[in-house]
């Protein structure tokens, strides 16, 4: 059977629901191709941040449009959206240097920042370790659960008559894909697939890097912010495996714990020696949550592009095909970005932000 449709969206998580989301707001006839259920890959794996990573100009470029556009998508319902914020702290006056360039970028950006002081970083958050030496504060920043969100988006654009079509993508061509069921689509096709995207594309090359996070039972206002060491930026743009203190009050009650990252991995298997890693780097900063419990830990696998920026766009030497991939841990919080940047481009307008350090082709090339 062949059908036809303005964009054919291949993978629903987070990424691929808000390019349906809002292609089908845009007019246009969207199907989306997914053969699990949605949201359950990467996006469920992920910590649901929406915070803007200031380690590369493009990225937190992204970061700030996407956040802005998740406004109008805070009273999705079920997706947990939580305004906490988040604190930045420094362990010591090596890192607390480091605070005024940071400041001065997520300004510029046009963010809402402001420096605390150790005795204030005490005061906001009592839970962390006497003697850090102080902080940032973005107050304007939030959380969110990334499963609910992806399917609450595929609802959405479900609503304004996009089909959902539950299949695998085997096979491209211009202006096509053939889908193991035996439908061939006709159209303009995204690849949102996240760590499969070299199956369909292996042109653009994909790192996966593997995570662990941690949830525990419910603790309510233990936490009032979304904490991060000011290393967590050296730790996401290195190329060695690592651990970062990153710890989430989830609006459960509930504390979220992270976060790792390994390299040359291709399982999402628990591995107990990066998990008490990770654990013994939060510890250090947040002692009070040995006495906790946890419910559950898991690990997933962040797909990340060759530079750390997302492919977003139309692919070299492809009729017809788009990409939205290569996120690594940033996709959550891009994913609304995202999708206005790649439909502007489908639709030929300029794009609200520069598209081009997101341009596949510098990977093609």
């Amino acid at each position: 059977m062949t059908h036809s449709y303005d964009l054919i969206v291949v993978g629903a998580g987070i990424i691929g629901a808000a390019c349906a989301d809002v292609a089908s707001a845009e007019g246009l006839k969207v199907a989306i191709v997914e053969s699990g259920a949605i949201g359950a890959g990467v996006t469920a794996a992920g910590m649901g941040h929406l915070v803007a990573v200031d380690g590369l100009p493009a990225e937190l470029a992204l970061a700030r449009y996407s956040l802005g556009l998740w406004e109008d998508l805070r009273d999705l319902p079920g997706g947990e959206f939580s305004r906490c914020g988040t604190l930045w702290f420094a362990r010591d006056e090596h890192e607390l240097a480091r605070i005024p360039d940071k400041l001065a970028r997520l300004r510029a950006a046009g963010a809402v920042a402001e420096a605390v002081d150790a005795a204030q970083l005490r005061e906001l958050e009592p839970a962390l370790s006497p003697g850090l030496a102080g902080g940032v504060l973005v107050p304007d920043e939030a959380v969110v659960y990334p499963p609910v969100m992806a399917r609450r988006l595929v609802e959405r654009a479900c609503r304004r008559r996009a089909t959902l079509i539950h299949a695998r993508a085997i096979a491209l061509g211009e202006h096509a894909v053939t889908l193991d069921d035996g439908q061939r689509l006709l159209g303009n096709v995204l690849i949102a697939t996240g760590g499969a995207l070299q199956a369909l594309l292996p042109e653009l090359l994909i790192h996966l890097r593997k995570g662990h996070l941690l949830i525990t039972e419910r603790y309510p206002n233990m936490l009032h912010h979304q904490l991060v060491h000011m290393g967590y930026t050296d730790s996401a743009h290195g190329q060695s495996d690592s651990v970062a203190c990153n710890v989430q009050p989830r609006p459960t009650g509930q504390l979220l714990v992270g976060s790792s990252r390994e390299y040359g991995v291709s399982d999402s298997e628990i591995s107990l020696p990066m998990l008490r890693r990770m654990l013994r780097c939060a510890f250090q900063f947040l002692p009070s949550l040995r006495q906790l419990k946890a419910l559950r830990a898991w690990a997933g696998l962040r797909p990340a592009s060759i530079d750390g920026l997302p492919y977003i766009g139309r692919v070299a030497q492809r009729r017809g095909i788009w990409v939205a991939a290569g996120h690594e841990g940033l996709g959550v919080t891009t994913a609304p970005g995202t999708a206005r940047l790649l439909v502007d481009q489908l639709l030929a307008r300029t794009p609200a932000i520069d598209a081009r350090p997101y341009d596949p082709m510098r990977a093609a090339a």
